[in-house]
């Protein structure tokens, strides 16, 4: 039985967003941003393209064609959002496979030169900062820095998963549809804890409102970019920043890349390993630690004695 011929992007986009809104119902704002990409492709040549023939040439023009008119523009556009744009053509393209409609998926390699956001909080800056964001969404700021978890794992915090009868007491992070993200314990600092504890109510979410609605991840957006404007913070700190502040001093006060994974609730080691960097301080605790841990009464030696060889006489 011979196949029926592989349908266009623009054919297949429609049973593609079908699936996207059904995969991530409660993410509207994931939903949004396959909606963008998806319409930035449909306006290049690969939206007329059976998806069979979008191979790896078809796939380079698609850069290099997408790579010169942003150079042209006044704001050129970064190699992130180009990069976005051919993660949603992987993802479409795994679909399609996965349901048959092709046989294979090309490889999509991505630009390079794409700026990681990895903006730290100082210490000195993050009192300002606290102060200066709305009272509602104050708690959650301090929590995110204490513990390191994801803005939706935050908002998403209901009472039982919180554990204050024992001290420091912990959090139990469920596991998100995201395949990087793990169900995990992460232990409170005292201020996580004293945050917790200064929250009204004990049912329902954790993290709401001044009048008691919940947060939405928009709404803390806007707040936080008016506040770092305010404050003249760089466009890299973003709200997931606070997480990789925590990562970060991990990281400096020496914990392991396996604690930093576990904390973090990261798929693979590779990703807490950039949370690690050695240094002279840190090699030094490390030593500490280690003789701490297996200390065993110094005995010194006693030095040997010299002895002096007798000559042979000879007969």
């Amino acid at each position: 039985m011979e196949r029926p011929p592989a349908p266009t992007l623009r054919e297949f986009s429609t049973d593609f967003l079908k699936q996207i809104r059904m995969d991530c119902a409660s993410k509207p704002r994931t939903i949004a941003f396959y909606q963008e990409k998806l319409k930035r492709l449909l306006t290049s040549k690969l939206a007329d393209a059976r998806l069979d023939a979008i191979d790896e040439n078809a796939i380079e023009a698609y850069k290099r064609a997408r790579t010169a008119a942003a150079s042209r523009r006044k704001k050129p556009v970064s190699p992130a959002s180009i990069n976005r744009e051919l993660a949603t053509l992987r993802r479409a393209l795994r679909m399609a496979h996965s349901w048959k409609r092709i046989l294979s998926v090309p490889q999509i390699k991505l630009l390079r030169g794409e700026r990681a956001r990895e903006f730290v909080l100082a210490p000195t800056d993050e009192k300002r900062y606290l102060n200066a964001v709305p009272a509602g969404m104050r708690p959650l700021c301090t929590f995110l820095i204490d513990t390191g978890l994801r803005v939706g794992e935050a908002l998403k915090l209901e009472w039982p998963q919180v554990n204050l009868q024992e001290k420091p007491g912990h959090v139990t992070v469920r596991a998100g549809i995201a395949k990087n993200s793990k169900r995990r314990t992460v232990p409170l600092t005292s201020r996580a804890r004293k945050t917790l504890e200064g929250i009204p109510g004990r049912a329902g979410l954790v993290f709401r409102t001044e009048d008691g609605g919940p947060l939405y991840h928009t709404w803390l957006d806007q707040q936080h970019s008016e506040v770092r404007t305010k404050l003249g913070f760089p466009a890299d700190f973003v709200l997931h920043s606070l997480r990789h502040t925590f990562g970060t001093r991990l990281g400096a006060s020496g914990a392991d890349v396996r604690t930093i994974m576990d904390l973090m609730g990261h798929s693979s080691l590779s990703v807490a390993q950039r949370y690690v960097h050695p240094s002279t301080e840190n090699n030094r605790r490390g030593i500490e630690r280690m003789e701490e841990a297996f200390a065993v009464p110094a005995k010194v030696p006693t030095p040997l004695k010299a002895v002096r060889s007798k000559k042979r006489v000879s007969a």
